[in-house]
């Protein structure tokens, strides 16, 4: 899980391989699996540094290089 912050200042833990997409318009929008839409303060570079340390934490890299 990785932690992101809403608007509000709420922060809470998503699911990194329930994620579709993001986009900046002009706050980072992301899109999950279930079509459910997230508006996070963290620009979309810092949600994708998260993501990719979680996988390096949980090995999801292995089958990957």
């Amino acid at each position: 899980m990785i932690n992101v912050t809403r608007l509000d200042g709420t922060e809470y833990y998503i699911n990194p391989h329930q994620i579709e997409s993001m986009e900046i318009k002009p706050d980072t929008t992301i899109l999950m699996l279930s079509g459910k839409y997230l508006v996070v303060k963290e620009p979309a570079s810092a949600v994708i540094e998260r993501i990719v340390a979680y996988r390096r934490q949980i090995g999801g890299f292995k089958n990957e290089e």
